[in-house]
């Protein structure tokens, strides 16, 4: 039992002195004043000081680039990735283990309960790239959605990747087949969802983006992928397809209420229009964007339109250790910088972080909000202290430095305590993480 927090439901009231019962990994009643009496042995939690929320779902990133921070600080898009393609093409399994493992180590500290994870680059004979970061997720307790990305287009073929790190389309088809039938689980509840996710127009050919949707849809599962993250990305597609990016992803089957793309940072109102109209979601990732200079997600014009809208931290190496909380106040503060202080208000934004990207994810009846039969995925915020000088704890939170994290509670299990991981030790996550930064240097070592 979880008694005397704030309690911000993010789809219904707000109880500033509130209770929620947990019973396994469910929420089984929310409201206000102290919890029912409940027989047998139940631990309570004193929330006193701290703003409950449920737990934040991110839809987009690249745990692998952890081990990649802090190169190529000055880049476009495109010339950030041919910078980086280099010593990615030389990553093995120990790195994506020990990046993921820190990378989702620090989403958790920041208050994240779900992670997407977009991995696309699968040089060869560097072991099981896509095993190690389902692994090291296991491991610490984060509800996981890796999506199994790929590339087939390379310099040769008039892509952007070096034809070292592509794969042809029936070793990514088989390959993906085969982690969804390894490792995806569609029960209510579940812990390992797999997604679809050829990278993007420019590094992928045609016929990988047709036969992955028909994949997933055989399957039974999402597909996603980068688009209209630059205008450098638009002028490729018009130069190479004679359409716009949205336009050519509609004429190979990619729009859809099982579809959601990254970035989106460049959309005309028909694209707007069209993703409303088919439920196809949006991973709005502000910091990552405003690092490469990409430009600014017309947020608050995909939500009056009724485009499904969730955050993404992106990869570690174009937002350095921005923690998807924090990425609530980004939002927040480019749509007001953009469009005028009324553009997005802090709730919207929290929403955004969590309900939101709930939908986007297909997983709004099981997370997102905090409602009795939804899973028990909760983060409770210490808002006293110098945010108690804030008379509105969700102010507090969206608008200033993120409060510290008291507990996060991923599937019913204490993850983070005192803003100190629990699952696994802290300093050891950290270390596999620099660890893994060294590795990949030293393996790099003949191509940098």
């Amino acid at each position: 039992m979880i008694e005397n927090a704030y309690v911000v439901t993010v789809t219904g009231e707000e109880h500033p002195a509130g209770h929620i019962v947990i019973d396994g990994n469910t929420i089984t009643a929310v409201g206000p004043g102290p919890a029912p009496d409940t027989e047998g042995a139940v631990e309570r939690i004193d929330a006193r000081g701290c703003m409950a929320t449920p737990g934040l779902v991110n839809t987009h990133h690249h745990l692998y680039q952890w081990a990649s921070q802090g190169l190529a600080k000055d880049n476009t898009l495109f010339e950030w990735l041919v910078a980086l393609y280099k010593p990615w093409s030389k990553m093995d399994a120990e790195v994506v283990r020990g990046a993921a493992s820190a990378g989702l180590g620090w989403l958790l500290k920041s208050g994240t309960t779900t992670s997407t994870d977009h991995h696309y680059v699968f040089p060869s004979g560097r072991g099981d790239l896509f095993a190690a970061e389902i692994e090291a997720a296991a491991e610490l307790g984060v509800r996981f959605h890796p999506c199994r990305g790929s590339m087939d287009r390379g310099q040769s073929d008039g892509g952007l990747p070096p034809d070292e790190v592509v794969e042809d389309l029936a070793t990514i088809l088989a390959e993906t087949e085969a982690a969804i039938d390894r490792y995806h689980d569609d029960s209510f509840g579940s812990m390992l969802r797999i997604a679809v996710a050829p990278c993007s127009p420019f590094s992928v050919s045609r016929e990988l983006l047709v036969q992955s949707a028909e994949l997933a849809r055989a399957k039974g599962v999402r597909l996603h992928t980068h688009l209209c993250e630059t205008l450098d990305e638009e002028e490729h597609c018009v130069a190479q397809f004679g359409m716009s990016p949205v336009d050519y992803m509609e004429t190979v089957g990619w729009l859809g209420d099982d579809v959601w793309y990254a970035h989106a940072v460049h959309l005309q109102d028909a694209d707007i229009k069209k993703m409303a109209a088919t439920g196809t979601g949006a991973a709005h990732c502000p910091s990552s964007n405003a690092r490469l200079g990409a430009g600014i997600a017309r947020v608050a014009d995909m939500l009056a339109a009724g485009v499904p809208v969730g955050l993404g931290v992106d990869g570690a190496a174009s937002a350095e250790m921005v923690p998807l909380a924090g990425e609530v106040r980004q939002a927040m503060y480019m749509q007001r910088a953009r469009y005028g202080p009324t553009a997005l208000t802090a709730r919207q934004a929290l929403a955004i972080g969590t309900i939101g990207g709930a939908r986007v994810l297909g997983r709004d009846a099981e997370i997102g909000s905090l409602e009795p039969g939804k899973l028990a995925d909760i983060a409770l915020w210490r808002v006293d202290g110098f945010y108690a000088a804030i008379d509105d704890p969700v102010t507090a939170f969206a608008y200033g430095q993120t409060p510290p994290l008291d507990r996060l509670i991923v599937n019913g299990r204490t993850v983070v305590r005192d803003d100190v991981l629990v699952s696994v030790p802290q300093d050891e996550v950290a270390r596999r993480g620099a660890d893994a930064h060294r590795r990949l240097m030293k393996l790099a070592e003949e191509v940098l």
